[in-house]
């Protein structure tokens, strides 16, 4: 038996792996409008996290013919997770773990970092010499960041304001739902895991090829059902140019999170192995998942290349290892994907949240959330009150609706959470 339900719509049809969670019924009008685009292939798939966004819910899976929507892919361009085992186990870790944490806070500039400017830099200990670095030396399929950005900046001088950010927003956590964990798998070993993405730069990207799509779509008089899935056609003026500056943000994400997963481990190490703090050249770089989750690509699938947009969704191809992160007080897992054909090879990137951000803040207290987080060093006050575990669907449910998509690895716990 298939894990989802199918559901017809006038146009390809979806996908919903929705067996014993909600998917409510403003995400499935999304996905219902989004299928029925002339160059969507397939059914849409919707993962069991799926709620509704801007445009595209996020924990949607499509295939593109001709043409990219980039609001699907969204402005938090390469958003995603990076997890690495340590040599450490928990009795290796203090008992009261709030200068652990206070360690790591001061070696990853997180939260409103005023753009993540100077000014800010002298309350962190990231050196800027090996961010600089990162951002100058090639990348492993292409030029260095540096070089791609200024390809891009040349052709639309507006984004020329990216520049400004590029540097001092990398290995720069940012706000929301991005964090670092420190986490317990089942034998007892530490993890850390951590969630960003491209930070300021994607941002600004994202929003500027919203808008060229937006004026496409008016300049040809294209009636589409909703705004937010305004497209650039193959073919079209804009096109190659957000396919390079996407992969661009997408590169710099991916860049972003090894500069802040080192940064955290050397933290780590020395709060932990003060005559030893190496931990950063101990972890087990080749057991390391780092995986976007907000991300287009080119992928093979109905015996044809097509673009394949993951908005809140992980590749989940046989053999891939992925990461479903939990909420502060929640288990997270490393996962290995079946290569589910239904799903475009795909599962979902977390828990999913179950109510706004504004509707969190009206319900729980902080000492709802101090309930929710006992046994977690992290932040308790009303600051994040729109994270707290009951703001999302319940990551066991997520786990049963998609066992047909991927099997479990490591069942991680956390231990302690740095919120942005």
């Amino acid at each position: 038996m298939p894990g989802f339900e199918y559901i017809h719509t006038d146009g390809t049809g979806i996908k919903a792996w929705r067996k014993g969670v909600t998917i409510d019924d403003n995400t499935i009008t999304q996905a219902r409008n989004l299928s029925g685009l002339p160059f969507v292939r397939g059914p849409v798939a919707l993962m069991p996290d799926a709620h509704w966004g801007v445009g595209t819910s996020i924990g949607t899976v499509f295939a593109t013919d001709g043409a990219v929507i980039p609001a699907s892919v969204g402005v938090d361009i390469g958003c995603g997770m990076m997890a690495v085992p340590t040599d450490l186990e928990a009795s290796d870790l203090p008992d009261n773990l709030s200068a652990l944490r206070a360690e790591i806070e001061s070696a990853v500039p997180h939260g409103r970092t005023h753009q993540g400017g100077p000014e800010d830099r002298g309350a962190w200990s990231q050196p800027p010499h090996l961010v600089e670095h990162e951002f100058s030396i090639p990348q492993a399929d292409g030029p260095s960041l540096a070089h791609g950005l200024r390809s891009i900046t040349e052709k639309h001088p507006k984004l020329r304001r990216v520049e400004s950010r590029a540097l001092t927003h990398l290995g720069t956590l940012g706000t929301g739902n991005h964090f670092i964990e420190v986490n317990l798998d089942e034998s007892d070993r530490v993890w850390v895991m951590l969630h960003s993405g491209s930070r300021g730069p994607g941002n600004a990207i994202g929003r500027y090829f919203i808008e060229l799509a937006k004026g496409e779509m008016k300049r040809w008089f294209v009636h589409i059902p909703d705004r937010d899935l305004s497209y650039l056609a193959e073919g079209s003026r804009h096109f190659n140019d957000y396919i390079e500056s996407v992969s661009w943000a997408q590169a710099y994400a991916w860049t972003n999170r090894r500069i802040m997963m080192r940064n955290t481990l050397d933290a780590i190490g020395r709060v932990v192995r003060p005559d030893d703090p190496g931990l950063a050249h101990r972890a087990s770089e080749p057991s390391a998942v780092n995986c976007h989750h907000n991300y287009v690509t080119r992928e093979h699938h109905f015996g044809r290349n097509v673009w394949l947009t993951r908005k809140g969704a992980v590749r989940a191809r046989k053999g891939d290892l992925g990461i479903i992160p939990g909420s502060m007080g929640a288990r997270s897992y490393i996962v290995r994907g079946k290569g589910c054909a239904d799903s475009f090879h795909s599962c979902s990137h977390g828990a999913g949240r179950a109510m706004s951000r504004n509707e969190a803040r009206r319900l729980f207290s902080v000492a709802d959330h101090e309930e929710a987080t006992r046994g977690v060093e992290c932040r308790k006050d009303e600051g994040v009150l729109d994270e707290t575990p009951a703001a999302y669907k319940p990551i066991a449910a997520i786990m049963d609706a998609q066992s047909d998509l991927i099997e479990v690895v490591h069942t991680l716990t956390p231990v302690l959470s740095v919120k942005g």
